[in-house]
């Protein structure tokens, strides 16, 4: 294994982010602090450095990867650690500036666009492999549970509404001829689904790399499926999103942020056991325990995935039909990788 300089990360916390958030989730869509930029850093070529606001949370994450790798280093920009922040709170922080970016499925931001927010996709995310897959489904060995039909009147564990595990499930639930409204659907978030499955609290945990690792070596569980078998990897894009606002006003910091976690992203599909380490050091799990993650070659974002949530979106009438174009939802323009890029 190569040697790897870690780099102790800046870790921010807001004493009252509870708070904040929830007035965040009420507030006009489209607010945002100005950014605070500290005075031009030694290895930047007298660039301004810009912060933005990311939240700290447990995960296999790109920004996080980058700081401890000094891939930040030389751009214009740096992550603030605004402390850690519930999965269903970080679009809806993105669409009100409260955080700059975000890295939450397709769904939500399509929803949130809909709704009016002020937020767009600027690269793309995980790149859901056979032996990679974004998110994957266990039972307790003893639970009877073999097929789809077997979960009517169970109780399934997600990590939150309106999004990939909610979503992508139920489609095939539904392909398979479950009666979806016999299924009562349960938020757990992913590092608390493996012991709450244990404890029978529910019968399916769908849970996300790379909290996912470690559930698969639980000799209690059966593991039925992944996101790949179901729809072969289509919903499992993980994109990363940015406040508008703070686009238009940083776009040099928006440019070298998307190409600073497009370098990693790379970098981790050459080195995923170095990766792993690192997330493991950063977790406090045992490295055997953490399962990978691959990613999209460049970040350079593409439209199918989109369409595909788009679809769902518009036939289980959580957006009316035509309200949200794909073009609406994302831009390359920022990715130094993708042809046509600003």
């Amino acid at each position: 294994m190569k040697a790897i300089r870690i780099r102790t990360m800046r870790r921010t916390s807001l004493t009252a982010l509870a708070v904040i958030a929830a007035a965040a989730l009420l507030a006009s869509c489209g607010k945002n602090e100005p950014a605070e930029p500290a005075e031009a850093a030694a290895g930047t070529g007298g660039k301004e450095i810009v912060e933005f606001k990311y939240p700290d949370n447990p995960g296999f994450d790109l920004v996080y990867l980058a700081d401890e790798l000094g891939y930040f280093d030389g751009t214009s920009t740096r992550p603030k650690y605004v402390g850690k922040i519930a999965a269903p709170q970080i679009i809806p922080l993105v669409g009100t500036g409260d955080i700059d970016f975000g890295s939450r499925m397709v769904p939500l931001v399509i929803s949130a666009i809909a709704s009016g927010a002020d937020i767009k996709v600027v690269s793309a995310g995980g790149k859901t492999l056979e032996d990679a897959p974004h998110m994957k489904y266990f039972t307790r060995a003893d639970s009877g549970i073999k097929t789809a039909k077997d979960l009517e009147g169970k109780t399934i564990g997600i990590n939150s509404f309106g999004a990939c595990a909610e979503f992508v499930s139920k489609k095939y639930f539904k392909e398979q001829g479950v009666d979806v409204s016999k299924i009562k659907f349960l938020v757990v978030p992913d590092d608390k689904q493996e012991q709450t499955l244990e404890q029978g609290g529910i019968d399916l945990a769908i849970i996300h790399a790379p909290f996912s690792g470690r559930a698969g070596k639980n000799e209690k569980f059966t593991q039925l499926w992944s996101d790949y078998d179901l729809d072969g990897g289509l919903g499992g894009m993980a994109p990363y999103s940015a406040n508008g606002e703070f686009a238009r006003k940083h776009p040099e910091a928006v440019r070298d942020f998307v190409a600073t976690i497009a370098k990693t992203a790379n970098w981790v599909n050459d080195h995923p056991e170095e990766a792993k380490a690192i997330i493991a050091k950063r977790l406090n799990m045992n490295v055997e325990y953490i399962d990978r993650f691959a990613y999209v070659e460049d970040l350079v974002v593409t439209e199918p995935p989109i369409q595909y949530y788009i679809d769902i979106l518009e036939e289980n009438g959580k957006i009316d039909k035509g309200k949200v174009k794909v073009k609406d939802v994302y831009t390359n323009e920022f990715n130094p990788n993708a042809s046509g890029s600003a």
